[in-house]
């Protein structure tokens, strides 16, 4: 197939805001990447975009091989996973672990389909590979934020997406659940048939290795664009906060700190 994502020169306009300018950006099978932005950066409109739910002022987009104009952008979303926080609060508290995640293969908040034995054995090898097995039977509002955002990619991954948008899903994490989610991603970018990622962030620390691409949106603009340990240097990264950092790494993964302060 093409490429899993390519947007040629998209703009976005809401009125007399600009918020996606000459963004072009492609995104090949077997690649997973980080898309890293502060606050306002176009992340959101971004994403809206390459599910279908806003449609470019300029340019042209392409996912999963199809041009938008030329397919049914409902069906389309379908093979898009996209894993928000703000989901939890939609969810039902009380609806035990497996039943959120068994779910995502309805597209529903509840579930209200009988379950079978393959839906459970399903739901249940993917809460294994997350890292939440011992979830299973928990009601939902019981679970720690982590453990709800392991849930929440489970359910996502109940579809069999050939996308998966990872939108910020260490907010709102203690250091230790956030390590913890972030060893569950990577254990998931080692089985079969993994979907391409997309790992939406504002800090550098949480790009790991596996997401060998990153694209830097900043005000709109896509940046800087490319292989993550080229991306990840002082002098790009710089530019790109528009203030002088240091870049240290450990692991595999970059540190952001202000000279003479504090890791970003």
């Amino acid at each position: 197939m093409g490429n899993v994502i390519q947007l040629q020169n998209v703009h976005w306009r809401n009125g007399s805001s600009h918020l996606l300018r000459d963004v072009s950006w492609q995104v090949k099978p077997g690649e997973h990447w980080a898309l890293l932005g502060l606050n306002g950066s176009g992340k959101t409109t971004l994403l809206k975009m390459i599910n279908g739910y806003i449609w470019p002022s300029e340019g042209t987009v392409s996912v999963l091989g199809h041009r938008f104009g030329e397919v049914d952008l409902r069906d389309l979303r379908k093979l898009i996973g996209w894993v928000s926080s703000s989901l939890q609060e939609q969810l039902y508290g009380t609806d035990k672990a497996q039943h959120v995640v068994i779910s995502g293969k309805y597209a529903t908040i509840g579930l209200y389909e009988r379950l079978s034995e393959e839906d459970l054995g399903q739901a249940e090898g993917l809460m294994k590979t997350l890292g939440c097995g011992h979830l299973w039977d928990r009601e939902f509002r019981t679970c720690s934020q982590g453990e709800k955002q392991k849930l929440l990619i489970a359910r996502a991954l109940m579809a069999q997406p050939r996308i998966l948008i990872l939108d910020e899903p260490c907010n709102g994490l203690d250091l230790f659940s956030r390590e913890k989610l972030l060893d569950s991603i990577e254990e998931l970018t080692l089985q079969e048939r993994t979907p391409t990622l997309i790992y939406v962030t504002h800090h550098t620390e949480e790009i790991l290795p596996v997401f060998s691409h990153t694209l830097l949106l900043r005000k709109g603009e896509a940046v800087e664009q490319g292989r993550t340990e080229k991306i990840m240097d002082g002098v790009t990264l710089s530019h790109f906060f528009e203030a002088p950092v240091v870049v240290e790494k450990h692991s595999g993964r970059s540190y952001v700190r202000i000279p003479g302060g504090r890791h970003h």
